[in-house]
């Protein structure tokens, strides 16, 4: 008889370096899916870790399977220790989404550190990881993939918006689950703050002391990326190539910078929030942004929906754990919808411990 009751640690880290979200969550099913998050955190990046997380994309296939092995010993440290403290004894198995070294999907090309075997070995569980792979092997865009959790765990919004270090959006169109990036947020925000020796700017305070540069607004509101249909995904890569470059040229104060790309944000998401009397729910850290959020109401007629903060911080890393659930019960967690793969599937690599095989 196939299990309905799942206690699933999972664990994720984003593209913004707010550090690693680890949860345990509980899964039920009974016709529906119902959850309940027990216990959540965020554990930051030491100053070591965070610059190298943010230098992936420059390193030597060699260098990446080194930091790889070294992030999953991590990771399981991570893991034992949050385990530990709160005295989490009964685990199904672990969900790891890793961290994103790379990601070229029209190369054929995903990368997750913090995936690999040792991860098993050292906690002696069973690990469900690596979820992006497979699409990408089935011609897919590998991302998003929290669409199929927006479904099944919170369907009754017609938008599920998430600001992390990109800004993607869920929703159902034409009876099918479409998800897509719109476009960059954290990423580019806490890059600029950094240089000023700031983690992030509070709720964008600073922000909203800055000068529009319509001329640089203009630019990025024309980028190709804007103008292709989904599915469709951003990197780090695309930043780095697109995005930084162009902010750069225009040489301007670092609160013009955030008050311009914020208006960027707002618009380019504006653009996809267009039904009258539909809700959205928003999540990621970019929801503690007020000025973000007053910039989106401003373009927007949708009403706004930010949960509790269990939601806002967790939802991803959550959902992260209800693929591992879907992965393990052999059901589809990936939506040929969302990533443009020639089918849905069922994603992701189980790991056993050695000593368990």
């Amino acid at each position: 008889m196939i299990k309905t009751n799942y206690n699933i640690l999972a664990l994720m880290s984003g593209t913004s370096l707010d550090g690693i979200d680890i949860i345990y969550v509980n899964f039920s099913f009974k016709n529906v899916w119902c959850f309940n998050i027990i216990k959540a955190e965020t554990v930051k990046y030491s100053t070591e870790w965070k610059l190298t997380l943010s230098q992936l994309v420059t390193k030597k296939n060699d260098e990446l399977e080194n930091i790889d092995l070294n992030y999953s010993k991590h990771l399981a440290d991570v893991i034992s220790d949050f385990s530990d403290r709160n005295n989490i004894e009964s685990i199904d198995f672990i969900a790891s989404h890793g961290h994103t070294a790379l990601h070229q999907p029209e190369n054929g090309l995903t990368y997750q550190i913090g995936n690999n075997q040792i991860l098993a070995d050292k906690l002696n569980k069973k690990v469900i990881c690596d979820f992006r792979v497979q699409d990408v092997e089935f011609g897919g865009q590998g991302a998003p993939l929290v669409p199929i959790g927006d479904e099944l765990l919170f369907s009754k919004y017609d938008y599920c918006l998430n600001l992390g270090g990109f800004a993607n959006v869920s929703f159902e169109f034409n009876n099918e689950r479409i998800a897509f990036d719109i476009c960059p947020v954290n990423i580019v925000l806490n890059h600029y703050v950094s240089i000023i020796n700031l983690e992030y700017d509070d709720k964008g305070q600073l922000a909203s002391t800055g000068t529009i540069n319509k001329k640089l607004l203009s630019i990025l509101n024309q980028l190709q990326f804007y103008k292709e249909n989904p599915p469709k995904s951003l990197g780090l890569e695309w930043v780095d190539m697109n995005i930084f470059p162009l902010i750069d040229s225009f040489k301007l104060q670092i609160k013009d910078i955030l008050r311009t790309f914020i208006e960027h944000i707002a618009i380019q998401i504006s653009k996809i929030l267009d039904k009258e009397k539909s809700n959205v729910l928003i999540t990621g850290g970019g929801v503690y942004n007020d000025f973000l959020i007053s910039r989106i109401n401003h373009h927007s007629v949708s009403e706004i929906v930010i949960p509790k903060n269990e939601i806002v911080e967790f939802k991803e890393g959550l959902i992260f754990g209800l693929l591992g659930v879907l992965k393990d019960r052999n059901e589809v967690n990936c939506l040929m919808s969302v990533t443009g793969a020639n089918q849905n599937h069922s994603s992701g690599k189980i790991l056993m411990p050695k000593n368990q095989l």
